[in-house]
């Protein structure tokens, strides 16, 4: 996915998401692989993974 796709996707996917936060979160990602977006309740996690994913991201929930 383009970085600034993956920007707007989590922004409008994740609550109180700053822009500067989505895009750490975009470089992250796009240099490691992977990137921890956020931690919260199990039920919250799966909503932002179901928002995430029909988007086109790939989205894991991870026990803390």
């Amino acid at each position: 996915n383009e970085m600034n796709y993956v920007v707007f996707v989590l922004l409008h996917s994740i609550n109180n998401l700053s822009q500067a936060e989505a895009e750490r979160i975009m470089l992250t990602a796009h240099l490691t692989g992977t990137a921890i977006v956020t931690v919260c309740p199990k039920e919250i996690a799966e909503f932002y993974q179901e928002r995430l994913l029909s988007y086109g991201l790939t989205a894991t929930i991870e026990p803390e």
